[in-house]
């Protein structure tokens, strides 16, 4: 299962590089006065004044004008020209530093390169310097990710638990959340699995935020896994999930839908799920990780199939039943064939 990397943390909320620009200027100054109403303007538009201010501080000398620059091409998914505004700061910043680490293990803008990613990581966590410190709780998470996923390093699950707890901070808010979530798929991966410690730190998670551990809460919920069977909890996380925009949790629906014989609610349900089924675009939307939102669909697209098949919920359509149990198999071909195993077998 491939993570993915913990966004650049801002000292004081989370904010596009406009408005950061918008803030280092005082609100009287003529070169930022279109900031203060952005919606007047085409994006297009925004971009290019900012990155004229940008190049105005590059030429004052002010330090942190390589960082404002890249960031803006980061945003704007211009990686390889970020890439070459962070390597001019990467020494004297360390927002740089991080930025280029999680390029170069991610493969942005550069061929992949995850042994640079994790030396840079590293420096960060290791460094005494104030400016740092905002950036060592996801450096940290990242570095963990590094040793569970064996890449740029050696595979060390022991090492990767130990930055997670490090990075998700006593389930701490502020911390690295998606190092507590990270924490609750690990205790579930482990053998032997640990169920109350994935359930708390999924919960912790979910309490800040995660998306992700919000849909994961409800199965453990739904299945007692961990905690006690909830059915009220279990549906509320994953209808609140779903609502958000976690596909994992849209699938697990469907087949709670189906298997209480709720097929055309299933069926109807099912279709809208998988109207979007680029992996990649929907990762980016929700930050969710590709490898649940694959099982999600693949959940959703079998059981269409299945009622198709049947003509459960829905009239009976050879063609389409190929269809889709055709794309449930492209999608995860490992939950494809569980599920018809548990078909064959007369279990649903």
């Amino acid at each position: 299962m491939k993570l993915t990397s913990e966004p650049l943390p801002q000292e004081s909320g989370c904010e596009t590089v406009l408005r950061t620009i918008s803030k280092i200027h005082s609100a009287e100054s003529e070169a930022v006065k279109w900031v203060a109403c952005p919606q007047s303007y085409s994006h297009t538009f925004l971009v290019a004044r900012a990155d004229e201010v940008v190049d105005k501080k590059i030429n004052a000398g002010e330090p942190l004008a390589y960082f404002l620059k890249g960031q803006l091409y980061f945003e704007e998914g211009w990686y390889e020209d970020a890439l070459l505004q962070f390597e001019q700061s990467k020494d004297t910043d360390f927002q740089s530093l991080y930025q280029l680490g999680v390029m170069y293990y991610d493969g942005l803008g550069t061929p992949p390169d995850p042994k640079k990613g994790v030396e840079y990581m590293k420096k960060i966590i290791s460094s005494d310097s104030p400016k740092a410190r905002h950036l060592k709780f996801a450096a940290a998470y990242n570095l963990g990710r590094a040793y569970w996923e064996g890449c740029g390093t050696e595979i060390l699950e022991k090492e990767a638990e130990r930055l997670w707890q490090i990075a998700a901070d006593h389930g701490n808010p502020k911390a690295s959340v998606k190092a507590q979530s990270a924490l609750g798929m690990l205790y579930s991966a482990t053998h032997p699995k640990d169920l109350k410690k994935a359930f708390f730190w999924h919960s912790e998670a979910c309490g800040n935020g995660s998306l992700e551990s919000q849909g994961i809460l409800g199965l453990m919920y739904l299945y007692g896994h961990g905690v006690c069977r909830n059915l009220k909890a279990a549906l509320e996380c994953l209808n609140q999930a779903s609502d958000r925009g976690s596909v994992y949790a849209k699938g697990h629906l469907v087949e709670y839908y189906y298997r209480r014989k709720f097929f055309t609610k299933a069926a109807e349900f099912a279709k809208r799920v998988i109207e979007n089924d680029n992996v990649e675009e929907i990762a980016k939307a929700t930050d969710c990780v590709p490898f649940y939102i694959a099982k999600g669909l693949a959940m959703a697209s079998f059981y269409l199939a299945r009622c198709f098949q049947l003509g459960l919920g829905t009239k009976p359509d050879e063609a389409l039943a190929k269809k889709y149990y055709s794309k449930a198999c492209n999608l995860d071909p490992a939950v494809a064939s569980d599920l018809e195993l548990t078909a064959n077998h007369g279990r649903i």
